[in-house]
């Protein structure tokens, strides 16, 4: 380059320079994310256990025959609801009345027999103080008179058992529930000692529910579980909830498992709850008045704990850490830097940072998400 081209050099350059730098454009900021809010509350919270269960009678009966003889009625339908002492079978009574008869004919002779054996002795006894009878004659009249009370008593026992047989003849229901499905019909030979019960009978009206808890909640049942400690239970399968109360703590930790067996007894007037089904059992130990509440949703755990995400008057994010106390289905209990009204991000965090700005969604999805 020659010393007259230099001058013509340095402004072309510039220029260049100048229209590069017109070329860059500063990037925009990025947009507000979307975000749902919940709000932060002080409130009584309820500790409660949460388990599944299954329900149960609290008394199941076989019932079987105690004589044999054929069935001549059945005064009610499988299935039907019994109470205490209804009859259920009506076995033949016949056979029962005719040996209840003989038996208390017997025991009319042996009656009679007894009382002259003992007038008897009692003659051989004034005859014996006058030497009228040998003392062996008296002895034997003595014997006599025992022997004759021996059988009195049996055929006293005989009767008895007789009467008893026939009070057998009439199967009556030992408890009251429900009845199931029937083995037998009228007609039908039944035996004693069999070993199939004629119908069963499940008592539901109350009714139990037994669950297991695991045993490190131990202490506060042993703490909180006297009294009318307050259990709900809900079928898996759907339906309106029951309410009962706890009257069972297991006396032992199951080993295998880790946990500690409870029931609840449930009055069941309805009989919403069955035999056999699963439930959803919520056991309230007590309540902690006057908590920080957030919803279960805004907490995230991260490598330095839990925080949640606020939202500041200027429309950002702020996270706060928070230490979370306990849940308590759809809320948490927490402890940090958090006040009643605040309104803290439920669903949008994963896109959040500390200072993002925030664009928070109609309030009727913010009222579904707080009301969940």
């Amino acid at each position: 380059m020659t010393a007259l081209s230099r001058p013509f050099a340095a402004p072309a350059l510039a220029a260049l320079v100048a229209v590069s730098a017109c070329g860059k454009k500063q990037a925009p900021p990025p947009p507000p994310v979307p975000v749902t809010v919940g709000a932060v509350e002080r409130r009584s919270v309820p500790f409660e256990l949460a388990a599944t269960g299954t329900v149960e009678p609290l008394q199941t009966v076989a019932v079987q025959p105690q004589v044999s003889a054929p069935i001549v009625r059945i005064p009610f339908k499988e299935g039907d609801d019994v109470r205490k002492g209804q009859v259920l079978f009506q076995l033949d009574p016949r056979p029962f009345q005719a040996a209840l008869e003989q038996t208390q004919a017997l025991l009319e002779r042996d009656r009679a027999q007894a009382a002259n054996a003992e007038e008897e002795a009692k003659r051989y006894s004034a005859l014996a103080e006058k030497d009228y009878v040998t003392a062996q004659q008296y002895a034997a009249a003595r014997t006599s008179a025992a022997a004759s009370t021996a059988t009195l008593g049996a055929s006293q026992a005989a009767v008895d058992q007789a009467r008893l047989n026939l009070q057998y003849a009439t199967i009556r229901a030992p408890i009251a529930g429900r009845t199931g499905s029937l083995r037998v019909r009228e007609g039908n030979l039944v035996r004693a000692g069999d070993p199939l019960p004629l119908v069963t009978i499940n008592q539901i009206r109350p009714i139990l529910a037994r669950f297991a808890v695991p045993a490190s909640n131990l202490p506060a049942i042993q703490r909180y579980g006297g009294g009318n400690v307050p259990v709900t239970a809900e079928p898996v399968s759907g339906g309106s909830p029951s309410v009962g109360t706890l009257t069972f703590v297991d006396n032992a930790v199951d080993t295998t498992t880790g946990t500690i067996l409870l029931k609840a007894t449930f009055a069941n007037a309805d009989g919403s709850l069955w035999p056999g089904e699963f439930v959803n059992v919520r056991v309230r130990l007590y309540e902690d008045p006057d908590v920080l509440v957030v919803p279960a949703s805004a907490v995230v755990s991260g490598q330095q704990g839990s925080f949640v995400f606020l939202v500041q008057p200027d429309g950002t994010a702020a996270m706060r850490p928070v230490k979370l106390v306990r849940p308590a289905g759809d809320i948490a209990v927490v402890t940090g830097q958090l006040r009643p009204g605040d309104r803290v991000v439920i669903d949008g965090q994963l896109r959040l940072r500390d200072g993002s700005k925030v664009q928070i969604k109609a309030q009727a999805d913010s009222a579904r998400a707080e009301a969940s």
